[in-house]
């Protein structure tokens, strides 16, 4: 990867685009599956969102491998897709962005007023 393109994202703009181009290849269910884990794995992301591409292809292989041995997507991830994205990017309550920057404010806030 070359400076630019981890400047800009174009990286992984092209791995997102790969990730779509396989999730087409998935059954219906599996696809509905996927578009609910991106969503809830996107507030567990770093400031780049680099730290949750891995985890994106590993459970893209998961869904490809449960699909081709022919499984229900339930069987696979259960009913709670929102925990199995918790359990996913750390252990259960783990903070998203919004917490990590809620967190450092706090603390900027504490150290102005001399806490």
């Amino acid at each position: 990867m070359n400076f630019w393109d981890k400047i800009t994202g174009n990286d992984m703009t092209r791995e997102m685009k790969a990730f779509e181009a396989r999730v087409k290849k998935l059954p219906a269910d599996y696809q509905a599956a996927w578009k609910k884990i991106n969503e809830h794995l996107w507030s567990y992301t770093n400031f780049s969102g680099r730290n949750l591409m891995p985890i994106l292809d590993g459970v893209l292989g998961l869904l490809e491998v449960a699909a081709a041995d022919g499984q229900q997507v339930q069987e696979v991830l259960g009913d709670d897709i929102k925990g199995f994205c918790s359990a996913l990017a750390g252990e259960e309550g783990a903070k998203s962005y919004r917490d990590k920057w809620r967190e450092q404010l706090n603390n900027n806030v504490a150290k102005k007023l001399g806490k």
